[in-house]
């Protein structure tokens, strides 16, 4: 297949409020989602917090299990990460549930030192590609989109995906990080920000976007609770690639973790 159809569910997120959260998330999908794949934004339980010996779930605990249903019931893979506790250690957990039940996942990298992230979570160590319709898909979260090295693409995907919570002050840096990286790596780009006011008091202005291959903007959200739905098409990602074959000039490198 050479087309996908991405929904990018851009939401408020209520404070630490777990149920409340997942309710929220089941009317709006329950209104009608027509996609391949559907993407909550980072932390989508929760908000950003820090409080994960009161919100840390296991793989097999509420969060999950309502990512596996929901899956199946709108014949969809859904992904949003999530607060997980594992072997003692807690992740930013990117989580992919497709529609037959099966989840795979990726643990954040970078984890945001300005809010003490590290402190509380365990960074991730392995990268993750994933396939959909005939795209491969790198998933990154938030804090990830900062560095290049990490999003390098090894001409082995076809589409970085990124869930966040991002601030409005450093929405310029948003726009900028993100077009940067559908150019640099000759892929589609998908983003999907939070809307609202966390309990922290920071602002967060939504911006979600789908940038293409040429740096081109497909979809550009403002701050509203919205569902933006598109189809990209593998051919043409594959045509610019032939007649602009940058990667061939690409600098090696061994990233050592």
């Amino acid at each position: 297949m050479s087309q996908l159809t991405v929904a990018l569910v851009q939401s408020n997120i209520g404070w630490e409020q777990p149920e409340k959260n997942l309710a929220h998330f089941d009317e709006i999908l329950g209104n009608g989602v027509s996609a391949d794949l559907v993407i909550l934004p980072e932390m989508f339980t929760t908000g950003f917090s820090m409080a994960t010996a009161d919100l840390a779930e296991k793989m097999d605990g509420a969060a999950v299990s309502w990512m596996r249903d929901t899956a199946k019931s709108i014949n969809a893979t859904l992904c949003g990460s999530l607060i997980i506790e594992q072997d003692g250690n807690c992740f930013n957990r990117f989580i992919w549930a497709n529609a037959d039940g099966d989840c795979e996942h990726y643990d954040k990298r970078h984890l945001f030192r300005m809010t003490a992230e590290n402190e509380h979570y365990s960074s991730g160590r392995n990268k993750l590609i994933l396939e959909l319709n005939g795209f491969r898909i790198c998933p990154q979260v938030c804090y990830d989109l900062r560095f290049p090295v990490w999003s390098r693409n090894d001409s082995n995907f076809d589409l970085l995906l990124y869930v966040a919570n991002w601030p409005a002050v450093r929405r310029d840096h948003w726009n900028a990080l993100l077009q940067a990286r559908a150019i640099e790596n000759l892929c589609y780009v998908v983003a999907v920000n939070r809307t609202g006011v966390d309990g922290n008091d920071i602002s967060y202005s939504g911006n979600s976007m789908v940038i293409d291959f040429d740096g081109k903007h497909r979809v550009q959200m403002q701050s509203e609770e919205a569902i933006k739905t598109i189809s990209l098409d593998k051919q043409s990602l594959l045509e610019y690639r032939e007649k602009f074959p940058a990667y061939l000039d690409a600098d090696k490198y061994d990233l050592t973790l």
